[in-house]
């Protein structure tokens, strides 16, 4: 069901051309750019966490960390994420398929100055065999113009 809500939530954004799904898992960065054929930094990674007990979602660069300081700074709290079973409950999504398309409820989405180094990149797409290209243009419109932030590494 995931797959099928992100992939709705993009062709109705004019994107469902974009969608690639893989026979091979794209579940974590290093599968996702050998599924695709790319370098790992294209791969748009996101990553879940809690604020005030408020679920939000940062997309970096896949081979980008958060650094815990640049994170505290931003968002005044240490970082912590989201148990699996909470990520599903906020966004729709399992782990290995987490994108910001078609989310089940209202989560906070930031973009990560890391992904400003490529022209595409490629967020899943709501399941652990599926991505999508997309310029950092089409990512910020798509994702609702959110705040760019620098938490990464």
């Amino acid at each position: 069901m995931s797959f099928e809500c992100a992939k709705e939530f993009v062709t109705k954004a004019g994107f469902g051309d974009r969608v690639l799904t893989f026979e091979e898992s794209s579940a974590t960065v290093e599968l996702a750019a050998a599924a695709v054929g790319t370098e790992p930094g294209k791969i748009a990674k996101s990553l879940t966490f809690k604020v005030s007990e408020e679920p939000i979602m940062i997309l970096c660069a896949g081979d980008k960390k958060i650094d815990n300081s640049k994170y505290k700074q931003t968002f005044h709290t240490k970082a912590k994420m989201l148990t699996p079973d909470e990520v599903v409950q906020f966004t729709g999504h399992a782990i290995g398929g987490v994108c910001p398309f078609g989310l089940k409820k209202t989560v906070s989405v930031y973009l990560d100055e890391s992904l400003k180094a490529y022209e595409e990149v490629y967020p899943a797409c709501g399941s652990g065999n599926s991505a999508v290209r997309l310029s950092i243009a089409e990512l910020s419109s798509l994702t609702g113009e959110p705040q760019w932030v620098d938490v990464c590494k």
